[in-house]
């Protein structure tokens, strides 16, 4: 990573690239707010206390996990199978660390521990954007992703909040199919992202196998298809890896 930016158009100061980092992030906010307000709905027709409710999106900030989480609970699945899934859709996290871990090796502990709890798919891509961009330094790109995260999680914490209080009072609200839009917003988080035939490959034959097994209990068809590909990339890459060239 080069210490000083290659471009005069990065702002220096603390709070211009805090609120950039916000801004940037706002569109994919938009798109998680109605996947927050089925959360908060969904874990109180599971059977969740509010104080449980907020405590994990507080304590947990895992949106997809937390989804599959109180479903899996609603379901009365085993907790064996509650955690194993719930770890396999956090797998992704370690990619995410490793991509920044040469720029935040030589941080203390004590940043780097808030920093790995406030990774979310979408401070990832606009952080990951921002760097490759505008080649900020390390401080600069760290205060960019501080107001993408902190804008991520406060909109998290308030709009699970709503969707319990319209859960309570507005029947049907986990049935309005306002979790297309989190969806939506994944699929633009991820394809950019596809940039070799093995990345490619891995995600056609997850899409496949979710289809597949989608009426699985306990969504072991998630756990299934996960390992299913990344064991199939991890394959590609062991025995194609020299002919399969990066997508330009």
């Amino acid at each position: 990573m080069n210490k000083e930016p290659a471009e005069d158009t990065v702002r220096s100061s603390t709070a211009g690239l805090f609120t950039r980092g916000a801004l940037d992030t706002f569109p994919l906010i938009v798109a998680a707010t109605p996947f927050a307000i089925i959360y908060g709905a969904l874990a109180l027709k599971n059977g969740l206390s509010f104080v449980a409710a907020l405590s994990m999106s507080t304590f947990v900030f895992a949106g997809a996990s937390q989804f599959v989480a109180v479903t899996l609970v609603g379901a009365s699945a085993p907790l064996l199978i509650i955690i194993a899934t719930v770890l396999v859709v956090n797998l992704r996290h370690i990619l995410y660390s490793i991509r920044f871990m040469p720029n935040i090796k030589q941080l203390p502990k004590w940043q780097r521990v808030p920093m790995a709890f406030w990774m979310t798919d979408e401070s990832f891509s606009v952080t990951s954007r921002f760097i490759d961009q505008k080649n900020p330094s390390d401080r600069q790109w760290q205060r960019y992703y501080w107001g993408s995260a902190v804008a991520m999680y406060l909109t998290w914490i308030f709009f699970s909040c709503i969707g319990m209080l319209l859960g309570q009072h507005i029947p049907g609200v986990t049935g309005w199919g306002l979790e297309i839009a989190m969806i939506l917003a994944f699929i633009a988080i991820v394809v950019p992202l596809l940039k070799t035939n093995s990345h490619i490959c891995c995600a056609l034959v997850a899409m496949a196998s979710s289809v597949v097994t989608f009426h699985w209990p306990y969504q072991i068809g998630l756990l299934f298809s996960s390992l299913l590909a990344i064991g199939v990339g991890v394959l590609i890459d062991h025995y194609y890896g020299k002919k399969f060239e990066p997508i330009e």
